[in-house]
């Protein structure tokens, strides 16, 4: 596929509820919403979206107020003070204004990675990275194309490499689990994530270098917090939070020490796929490192921190006898008791499995907000009207949201594990966006689709095999392992 975006509104899914009318049959509506007084107007949108009713709720009575899952309002951060943020959003909050936000002839993805506020190029020396990068810009195709090439490249170890790493993980949890009641996994397994992505895809073990080893995870959380924290409810103690956190951008010499040895070990460790990305895909060596930095990072490191917490706790925690039949979907495709039969094409075998990690990046997207700019005057259609949108507005969707659009999804609330299953399910994967396109698009040069949409399913189905070729069944929750039951 050329581009990103997802089959036509129009497409009806057989046993679910169809989608509305297209847009040629839908009224043209004026949007409702609106920004309020300058200053004022961002400042109460600010406090509602981070104290006093949290994102889902703000997008939520925005949506019964106005009767519409499209509407203008504002979005944090606005830095009335100290940066020149502009807040205005047009939300976009049902499946099919939503998928708007893939359509490259519509929209220009230039800068729009954390909605108007884009942290300082100090944190990428300089660069602006792939991810700022629209697709009319010359050099998004050269980095695309390096990314793409890295998960290619690494397919061979990236399964040794993961599963290698797991073994140490599940040690460290039983090991927790042998002299404490509960053992917390998110240190243990950001230090898994760390390490296998290290070796994947920078063709570095973290071994040459201790400090990187030891601390390389944590260098990497630092670098993340101080780049999202001001658009991010963290939850702690108001107004604290709002002053300190949500009130100015941060600077990039709070990390700079961190970022510094990241550089070096990348630098002076991974040649042979620096010299990739200069000789085959004409950046410099400074582009380069940062591009793959970026990648390892914020793409992979900080994607999988967030997500796989989420996919562990919902299995761990489940009590309707999904356990079990994961186990016996494992089992009868591996052969029970023997990680040899495990690999990207077995798993990719596993409907069960499959099923279960769709379901839960559609519950639990890694990335809540997406962002895109209107790149000329355009119509834009929910599913039952049309709204006008204007050249330079930034749209913007809530994704948990949007992947519990009542239109779509039959209990859009509950987590079933079998959704994705069968012909019905299929269908399904058209209007799962987690990836920045339908988890049936095709990642291209031409498009802002994640590079690793089939790489992240296939790993994540890759933990849970893992998990039930070990156990027979474990107990906890998105954060700590209460118990474990060895295979027989």
């Amino acid at each position: 596929m050329a581009s990103a975006s997802p089959p036509p509104p129009s497409t009806s899914l057989t046993s679910q509820k169809p989608l509305s009318s297209p847009p040629s049959q839908l009224p043209l509506r004026k949007m409702p919403g609106s920004y309020g007084l300058p200053l004022l107007g961002p400042l109460a949108d600010r406090l509602d979206y981070f104290w006093f009713q949290g994102p889902e709720k703000f997008f939520k009575t925005r949506i019964e107020k106005y009767k519409s899952t499209v509407f203008r309002t504002n979005i944090p951060p606005a830095f009335p003070f100290f940066g020149d943020v502009n807040p205005n959003i047009v939300a976009v909050l049902d499946v099919k204004s939503f998928s708007h936000l893939f359509d490259m002839d519509l929209v220009d993805k230039r800068d729009v990675l954390i909605g108007d506020f884009r942290p300082s190029l100090e944190f990428y020396g300089g660069a602006r990275v792939g991810v700022y990068l629209d697709t009319t810009e010359p050099k998004h195709a050269k980095v695309k194309g390096f990314s793409m090439e890295l998960l290619k490249r690494s397919s061979e170890v990236w399964r040794r490499e993961l599963l290698s790493n797991l073994d140490n993980f599940w040690g460290t949890v039983e090991s927790d689990l042998s002299k404490n009641d509960a053992a917390s996994y998110i240190v243990p397994l950001q230090r898994c994530i760390f390490n296998f992505l290290s070796a994947s895809l920078a063709g570095v073990n973290t071994s040459v270098s201790p400090d990187i080893a030891e601390n390389g995870w944590q260098m990497i959380d630092r670098w993340l917090a101080v780049q999202i924290v001001p658009t991010t409810k963290i939850g702690i103690l108001q107004p604290l939070e709002e002053i300190f956190l949500h009130t100015w951008p941060y600077p990039f010499f709070l990390v700079a020490g961190d970022y510094k040895k990241l550089y070096n070990f990348v630098n002076d460790n991974a040649g042979e796929i620096l010299q990739l990305g200069e000789e085959k895909y004409g950046l410099t060596r400074e582009e380069t490192i940062h591009n793959l930095l970026f990648i390892l990072g914020f793409n992979a490191y900080g994607g999988f921190s967030v997500f796989l917490p989420s996919l562990i706790g919902r299995i761990a925690g489940d009590d309707s006898g999904l356990q079990e039949r994961l186990r016996s979907e494992v089992r009868r495709v591996c052969g029970p008791g023997s990680g040899s039969g495990l690999n990207f094409r077995t798993v990719n075998e596993m409907e069960l499995v499959k099923s279960v990690v769709y379901e839960t990046l559609r519950i639990s997207p890694p990335v809540a907000l997406q962002f895109a700019r209107a790149r000329k005057d355009f119509k834009i259609s929910s599913h039952d009207a049309v709204f006008e949108v204007k050249k330079d507005e930034l749209l913007c969707g809530y994704q948990p949201l949007v992947m519990r659009d009542a239109n779509v999804f039959d209990d859009p609330e509950e987590f079933k594990p079998d959704r994705y299953i069968g012909q019905t399910g299929s269908e399904l994967l058209n209007y799962l966006f987690w990836s920045n396109g339908p988890q049936t698009g095709t990642p291209s040069e031409s498009n802002k689709q994640c590079a690793a949409k089939d790489i992240v399913t296939l790993t994540a189905c890759l933990i849970i095999a893992d998990l039930f070729l070990r156990y027979d069944n474990i107990t906890g929750s998105a954060g700590s392992i209460t118990a474990v039951v060895k295979a027989k």
